[in-house]
């Protein structure tokens, strides 16, 4: 690699000639800065010293799978798999079971198909209306489609049966339909009470937000600061998920 590394710099004159090498060179530049940004810094060296292929396996094994998409950021529970898709489809074709409807719901939920997603949680409240976990997932879904009207009594319900359900995912989830309905003041009383029990970027960020809005920096500089210091500590998985929050906390710290 060094070799071929030394090769291009003694020929840099007649390569700044040729497209094909100034092409895959911007590339490679373009992934080694989206590995510096992101601390993936293993990658980051392999693709400063390598030339074109480094950079092409970063972009599939890496890049692409930090695409952001609609539900970056929101996690369900359960996995999301093509294999598990088959199982399940497989398993309603034979049992027609509520739970096998509203599993492959949570697949397509974090897949970003919402459409398949609604309509595999509408099949699963069919078959059980009273299911929480269906519940509070549709609720989340119609959310996403920007339906926080006919998400709110999904949610509202959920969280009057079992307030902190699914360790206050759900609580976080009625905390953005009340905010996308205009009622800040609510929103903001539910992300106080999700914080006070939890450490999730997503709900310090938010509830930041909202304190900014308010005129009330203080307090939202000590939430994004929080969610910045957690992530120099956190696991490499952990960093990964709550990505699309640091980088708004960050954002907001900006802003303040």
């Amino acid at each position: 690699m060094f070799t071929s590394l030394l090769n291009n710099i003694q020929n840099l004159p007649s390569l700044l000639t040729n497209p094909i090498w100034l092409l895959i060179t911007a590339f490679q530049i373009w992934m080694l800065i989206h590995a510096v940004r992101n601390r993936e810094w293993l990658w980051a060296v392999f693709i400063l010293i390598g030339w074109g292929i480094t950079a092409l396996l970063y972009f599939f094994f890496v890049y692409r799978a930090s695409a952001p998409s609609v539900t970056r950021g929101f996690e369900l529970p359960g996995a999301h798999d093509r294999k598990r898709i088959k199982e399940l489809q497989a398993q309603i074709h034979h049992l027609d079971k509520a739970h096998h409807h509203s599993q492959l719901g949570d697949i397509y939920f974090q897949q970003g198909k919402l459409e398949k997603a609604e309509a595999c949680y509408r099949a699963a409240m069919e078959r059980d209306p009273q299911d929480i976990d269906t519940r509070a997932h549709f609720g989340q879904c119609l959310l996403r489609e920007k339906r926080a009207a006919e998400a709110r009594p999904l949610l509202e319900g959920v969280i009057a049966e079992n307030p902190n359900h699914e360790y206050g995912y759900t609580m976080m989830a009625l905390a953005e339909t009340l905010t996308a309905l205009g009622e800040t003041e609510a929103a903001m009383k539910i992300w106080q009470q999700v914080t006070e029990g939890h450490s999730y970027p997503r709900a310090k960020v938010q509830l930041a937000e909202l304190y900014l809005a308010k005129n009330q920096p203080d307090l939202a500089r000590a939430e994004v600061k929080d969610v910045v210091s957690d992530d120099q500590h956190a696991p490499a998985f952990q960093r990964k998920r709550d990505r699309v929050w640091v980088r708004r906390a960050k954002s907001l710290m900006g802003k303040l």
